[in-house]
């Protein structure tokens, strides 16, 4: 099965040769809430090499919590985010799971939190696997 999703004006698509990601989950840290404009960023983390992007993306990086950068990958027309990419994990990507195709996202089943030291208070679901920062490599 192959992973699918594309941008809000649908410039930017994205195919993920995988069945599923290796990770789903909510990342409540301060950066993906300002990128996202919410309460936190539910992300579908994949093996970077089984990701093809195409069309007219831009990216931003900005220094994460490793002291390395993380690069914010968008789409230049719209400006929906697609990922983020941290050069502290070099084989995977951070995909924006809302941009994946419906059908897909629709069977997403969120399993992990990181970055709980920022979760907003009003937040009250709680995932199995939560970290306050990073899980451990």
């Amino acid at each position: 099965m192959v992973l699918t999703g594309h941008c809000l004006c649908k410039a930017v698509t994205y195919s993920i040769d995988m069945d599923k990601p290796l990770v789903v989950g909510y990342d409540h840290c301060d950066d993906c809430q300002r990128q996202s404009g919410s309460t936190y960023s539910l992300v579908a983390v994949v093996l970077k090499d089984k990701l093809t992007i195409k069309g007219p993306t831009k990216s931003w990086a900005g220094k994460g919590s490793s002291g390395q950068a993380v690069h914010r990958i968008f789409c230049s027309e719209c400006g929906s985010p697609i990922a983020h990419d941290p050069d502290s994990a070099p084989p995977i990507i951070a995909i924006k799971a809302g941009t994946l195709d419906t059908e897909i996202k629709k069977g997403l089943k969120p399993d992990t939190e990181i970055w709980t030291a920022g979760k907003l208070p009003f937040m009250t679901e709680s995932l199995p696997n939560a970290f306050e920062h990073m899980p451990p490599s």
